[in-house]
């Protein structure tokens, strides 16, 4: 029996080369010849946890050599391999091998047969040679059933004992004592000669745990054999854990033509969250879904407050159903008491949602229900707000306003005397930051000193200010409230005005740029880095001076790469383009900068920044990553992969359709029957011809917007006597 190769211990996997297949909260990742060899992130999954780590398939007790590989969508793989013979001159195979892989979401209905669901991979053989030939074919399996925690921090996990399965079929199964979680591994091979044809199934007595499915072959020339491999798994959640969706995606088709690479990147991404989505369970197949995406696969595959919140905002010009689940899912998990291993608080919007404890490695632990997130509770408020702009139905608004209130009462208590909302030390064991840049060295100073808590971060007191006028509004226009909403305008001016005593930082030659954070003693945090461009659509700037200054900094020679902003400026010390806050490129955090240079009139800008992350995307068969590297002062003509990134990731796929609204520089109010485009030249973005966007969404309307040669926009879809269109 083959053995497989161990985990290299400490060191997170990389998954740049890997072949993913996706269907949350299920998915499978290999290398590009499929094989499962027991290292690295390889395997499939489901619900955070690994159900094999190994599954190698062998022709003669040796792997076939592998040829080519493709995606079918999200879910499918297929992998084609040859056997050849050292006794044939020419070196032409006599064996053709190819293996499909399907992830498909369980507990669902499905239109296949009953032999066919389930996740797993189908092996088919052709004899392509002269005679008739006589092989071993055998699949060799293990698992050690590890969360993806413990995977990620490179931590070896124990493989689990194997047994026979008891099913019709062929199969074993395997049983982990420590949580009761069970993966059964299925054979459901093809008959041959009109007669079935068992494996032999052998347990490794000196490794316990792996296990092989063995058959003696015999094919004629041209004659072709199959088995199914299918991979079910139970694993332990938490209650009330979100489930695969039944119902289909909370959005409806959308089309660009006449710019082929925008349509090219919104096409991967809309395929990418639709892969990413996930709901809470309902009670009745009929019953109206809440859904949402997970924030990225493999390692954050589950409900993250702040990532699913901004990739619903994303795809707000594409309907506002996304938004209801994601808000409704939050407020179902909003938090009630105060608690210190969780972080919970009242009003406080969930960080993150996992099956159960997680063990990170380097000493953090997290429970399955997190709170510590300094962004996510008003950023639930901001989407409420820009929720019901974009004709979210009034009576969902309504049943979430108390929801919204508690968030603001949240802000309101984290606020402290100097008007700023900020976070402290938290447990020794927990996230040391909590904005979105939240690894250990992500607060550095020009000099690259570490800067720990107490922390306000600069895009934090943006999204305060920016709920806290929202909600001012919603309790206008909705409870008709204005001494409530009164109360908030003066918290707002109270933010927006302590922002400018502590954020700005004046250089020598007299540009400013507002600084990352300010430390506990009051102190702003120096050093350029892309935070400040979250800024530009919250509403906190004062000025055209402010806002110039922010986009200024943006477009530096540190900040600015052709293919989007870095997270520091490459001329501060302790720069580094494959730091994972401190130097990288991130996919959603330019689509936010370039959203907002375009709302706020730096059409040019932004329109450079587009162009490069679409050519970002080029290099990365038109999927935006989670980040990516950029060499400084380097000859090297794309961006480079980070290893260990997430693929897909929801808030990079979701930055396609943030980019298409830049471009369209498109915003609503639908309560007042408002719609406001100012689109990007196609001059500007290198076209030579008109383009369009088919299917924005006002309410239950579908919009379809034309663009002319000279940034002149046609609307479609709605009465010009009801609505106000300034385009």
């Amino acid at each position: 029996m083959i053995d497989s190769a161990p985990l290299l211990p400490g060191r997170q996997p990389f998954l740049d080369d890997s072949v993913i297949c996706l269907a949350a909260p299920s998915f499978a990742l290999s290398p590009r010849d499929g094989q499962l060899r027991g290292t690295g992130v390889d395997g499939f999954y489901d619900q955070d946890q690994r159900l094999l780590h190994t599954l190698r398939l062998l022709v003669d007790d040796q792997e076939p050599e592998h040829v080519a590989y493709r995606t079918e969508g999200s879910r499918e793989a297929f992998f084609q391999a040859v056997c050849r013979s050292s006794e044939d001159p020419t070196s032409a195979p006599w064996l053709l091998v190819t293996r499909e892989r399907a992830v498909r979401r369980p507990d669902v209905a499905v239109t296949e047969p009953e032999s066919e669901a389930g996740s797993g991979d189908v092996v088919l053989v052709q004899n392509v040679g002269p005679a008739a030939a006589r092989f071993t074919l055998s699949v060799v399996a293990a698992t050690d059933l590890a969360d993806v925690a413990t995977i990620k921090a490179g931590v070896p996990a124990a493989d689990i004992p194997c047994e026979l399965g008891e099913g019709l079929a062929p199969e074993v199964r395997w049983h982990s004592p420590r949580d009761n979680s069970e993966v059964v591994l299925r054979a459901e091979p093809a008959p041959l000669n009109d007669g079935a044809l068992e494996p032999k199934i052998t347990l490794d007595d000196h490794r316990p745990g792996l296990a092989e499915f063995r058959w003696e072959l015999l094919l004629k020339s041209g004659e072709e054999w199959s088995v199914r491999l299918v991979v079910q798994g139970k694993a332990t959640t938490v209650a009330d854990y979100p489930v695969p969706p039944r119902q289909p995606a909370p959005w409806g088709p959308v089309e660009v033509t006449g710019h082929e690479r925008m349509a090219a990147l919104l096409t991967k991404g809309l395929a990418d969250l639709e892969a990413l989505r996930l709901a809470e369970p309902t009670a009745s197949a009929d019953e109206r879904e809440n859904q949402f995406v997970a924030a990225g696969c493999p390692w954050f595959l589950g409900l993250f407050g702040r990532d699913s919140i901004w990739a619903a905002r994303m795809m707000l010009p594409f309907g506002t159903e996304l938004a209801r689940g994601t808000l409704r899912t939050l407020a179902g998990r909003q938090g009630r008491r105060h608690d210190a291993f969780t972080d919970e608080a009242p009003g406080r919007i969930l960080h993150e949602l996992r099956p159960t404890e997680t063990r990170h490695g380097d000493g953090l632990v997290l429970p399955a229900r997190y709170y510590a997130s300094v962004d996510a509770t008003p950023l639930f408020v901001v989407l409420l707000h820009e929720a019901w702009k974009w004709g979210l139905a009034e009576k969902e608004v309504r049943l979430l306003l108390p929801q919204a209130r508690a968030a603001m009462e949240w802000v309101a208590a984290t606020l402290g005397p100097d008007d700023l909302i900020s976070y402290g030390k938290g447990r020794a064991d927990g996230l040391l930051h909590q904005g979105w840049k939240d690894s250990p060295d992500a607060i550095r100073d020009a000099e690259g000193r570490r800067v720990d808590p107490p922390i306000a971060l600069c895009e934090v007191q943006g999204y305060a200010y920016q709920a806290a006028v929202g909600y001012a509004e919603l309790v206008t226009a909705l409870q008709d409230d204005k001494k409530q909403a009164q109360v908030w305008l003066d918290r707002a001016s109270r933010i927006r005005a302590a922002f400018q005593r502590s954020f700005w930082v004046e250089e020598p030659d007299g540009r400013r740029y507002p600084a990352i954070a300010v430390d506990g003693a009051g102190r702003p945090v120096t050093g350029r880095t892309s935070n400040m461009g979250h800024l530009l659509n919250s509403g906190i700037l004062q000025s055209e001076e402010e806002h110039r200054a922010v986009a200024e900094a943006l477009m530096s020679d540190g900040l600015r790469t052709p293919w989007g902003i870095r997270t520091r400026s490459a001329h501060l010390a302790g720069f580094n383009p494959f730091g994972y806050h401190g130097g990288s490129v991130w996919a959603h955090d330019s689509a936010i900068a370039v959203h907002g240079l375009a709302a706020t009139g730096f059409v040019d800008e932004a329109a450079t920044l587009l162009d490069g992350m679409l050519d970002a995307a080029r290099h990365f068969d038109h999927r935006l990553p989670e980040l990516y590297a950029v060499y400084a002062n380097s000859r090297f003509d794309r961006p480079a992969p980070y290893p260990p990134s997430c693929r897909p990731q929801a808030w990079a796929a979701a930055a396609a359709a943030l980019l298409c609204s830049a471009m369209l520089r498109v915003d609503a109010d639908v309560p007042d029957r408002r719609l406001t485009l100012r689109p990007i030249a196609p001059s500007r973005m290198g076209l030579e011809s008109p383009y369009a966007v088919r299917g924005l969404r006002l309410g239950e309307r579908s919009v379809d917007v034309t663009v002319d040669l000279h940034g002149g926009a046609q609307v479609s879809g709605i009465d010009t006597e009801e609505w106000r269109i300034d385009a």
